[in-house]
């Protein structure tokens, strides 16, 4: 299947750098919109269209920019399906996301909603979670154990949280990016039981 990227594209990174651009990945001086485009590389990789792509780009819009308005205004913008999917991937739905709920219960309701999940929703998500993992195996190779005092969840939440994961993709759907995701997902606890 070819993919076309269209000037609907172009400005969907435009509005997702207008949201994201000034953020930061946590506490590592990278910048998230890095983090964006490496998700939204991820999903065509792995045969996303341009939909699906403009979804990635924003699939963290309304968790940390806006809440249910943002959402709107993305499906203003770009349409029920682009919506549905970033819907899809939110696990906090407060305009301030430091009133987000617990952690814990938090990842839970969301695993939970993997399993549910469309094929165009679990693919968003299955990158956006690769490319985390991906990062996380970066980092710890760098800095060691240090960096779990980034993550709410620590060490033993954060390995819960990836692992429980992939098995929720897994759970009716088969797809190869799900294999890669569980190949990193290994080798971090591999890193992280030494």
């Amino acid at each position: 299947m070819t993919v076309q990227l269209t000037a609907r594209f172009e400005e969907a990174i435009d509005y997702a750098f207008r949201l994201h651009g000034g953020q930061m990945r946590k506490k590592t001086g990278r910048p998230y919109f890095g983090h964006l485009m490496g998700v939204t590389a991820l999903v065509l990789q792995y045969g996303g269209d341009e939909d699906v792509a403009i979804a990635a780009l924003l699939h963290d819009a309304v968790e940390d920019c806006g809440g249910r308005p943002r959402l709107e205004e993305i499906r203003a913008k770009y349409g029920e399906r682009v919506a549905r999917i970033v819907e899809g991937c939110t696990d906090s739905f407060e305009v301030d996301p430091k009133q987000k709920p617990p952690w814990r219960p938090r990842k839970e309701d969301y695993i939970a909603h993997v399993r549910r999940a469309d094929a165009d929703t679990r693919l968003v998500s299955a990158a956006d979670k690769l490319h985390n993992v991906r990062e996380i195996i970066l980092d710890y190779r760098a800095h060691g154990e240090e960096i779990w005092s980034r993550f709410t969840g620590r060490r033993e939440g954060s390995l819960w949280y990836y692992r429980s994961l992939v098995a929720a993709f897994r759970d009716g759907w088969s797809h190869p990016i799900v294999n890669e995701l569980d190949r990193e997902v290994s080798e971090l606890e591999r890193l992280a039981a030494n």
